[in-house]
């Protein structure tokens, strides 16, 4: 099987729980875990990654995703070599311009410039290699390992720098039409730079809910696609109209604000605007047959990862219905 399961927790959970969901993916076949990074709403990742990494054999860890402006670049890039070390070299780095982090604090994203600059820095710091950083040489000998590197972002510009620069891209959501024009950018992107366009890894964000009852599974999804509307909204601030799909952009009318406090949350107020067809095309949700049609949708597109965020209230459930009804059959309809 060529599509790989991880998952996403925002930190709002005690240590315990972190603890035991980790170790239920990684026995249900999720080999990749992510926590958001947003230290200001939620807690700080770093400690909770640490923990991940001793309670998992094989599991690649990260955020999904950092920002080059909350943390300095070499702040990042420690933290990043030294749970290395601990885990034996399973840390990727997500990382994006900045959102949520940043908008809590009043801040703005930062540019493209400085996140491609930003990266290349961890890397080759990750890998223990001397840098020019703010006017001075700085090398953490003691780093050894590779650190492959997702970028996040929708808009033409930043999908292109991300084939130039990246091993992967984050694309929050499930919409396999809206994937594919996001491929285009990264491929374009990706030959640009002498690069082979498939061996940028493709992962696809977004929650899933296994129920019969579709309006029980929309309601406990809906805030994802508002809280997708934060980036639409820069997008639609940025480009003109015609350089953007009207499936990502036209939902977004309707929107009135948006909460922060409420940021990834099931029945977040200012969701409301979201309609059921952008639910159903943004998630994945249904019962379970409907669940693995979608994801072999996303596969054939190009997916190669389908990231899990796992905050729907029923966290432990939802780990055990992917364990048992959706990994294991996907991989035997791979290999049949």
């Amino acid at each position: 099987m060529s599509l790989e399961f991880g998952f996403t927790l925002k930190l709002d959970w005690e240590p315990q729980e972190v603890v035991a969901l980790t170790r239920e993916a990684e026995a249900a076949g999720f080999t990749y875990g992510w926590v958001f990074d947003s230290h200001v709403l939620w807690q700080e990742p770093y400690p909770y990654l640490t923990m991940m990494a001793l309670n998992t054999k094989n599991m690649r860890l990260g955020c999904c995703v950092t920002n080059p402006m909350v943390r300095d670049v070499s702040v990042t890039a420690s933290a990043h070599a030294t749970i290395n070390r601990i885990s034996g070299g399973r840390m990727d780095l997500g990382i994006g311009r900045g959102d949520s982090s940043r908008r809590v604090m009043g801040k703005k994203p930062t540019t493209i410039a400085v996140m491609e600059e930003s990266i290349d820095k961890i890397r080759r710091m990750g890998r223990g290699e001397e840098v020019e950083h703010e006017g001075a040489p700085l090398q953490m000998k003691w780093a050894q390992h590779e650190i492959p590197v997702w970028v996040a972002g929708y808009g033409p510009k930043v999908l292109q720098s991300t084939g130039r620069v990246a091993d992967g891209v984050v694309l929050q959501f499930a919409d396999p039409h809206l994937i594919k024009w996001c491929m285009g950018f990264l491929h374009e992107g990706a030959r640009q730079a002498g690069r082979d366009p498939k061996s940028i890894r493709v992962m696809a964000a977004a929650p899933a809910f296994i129920h019969d009852d579709i309006t029980v599974a929309r309601d406990a999804v809906r805030w994802f696609p508002a809280l997708v509307s934060n980036h639409v909204v820069d997008l639609v601030n940025r480009y003109k109209p015609e350089d953007l799909p009207p499936e990502l952009t036209t939902y977004v009318r309707s929107r009135e604000g948006y909460d922060y406090h409420e940021h990834a949350e099931v029945g977040a107020k200012h969701a409301g605007f979201v309609s059921d067809e952008v639910v159903d095309r943004f998630t994945v949700i249904g019962n379970a047959e409907q669940v693995r049609a979608k994801l072999a949708q996303l596969e054939e597109v190009g997916v190669t990862q389908f990231n899990l965020y796992l905050m729907s209230g029923e966290e432990h459930r939802n780990l055990a219905e992917f364990g048992r009804d959706i990994i294991p059959k996907m991989m035997a309809a791979a290999t049949a």
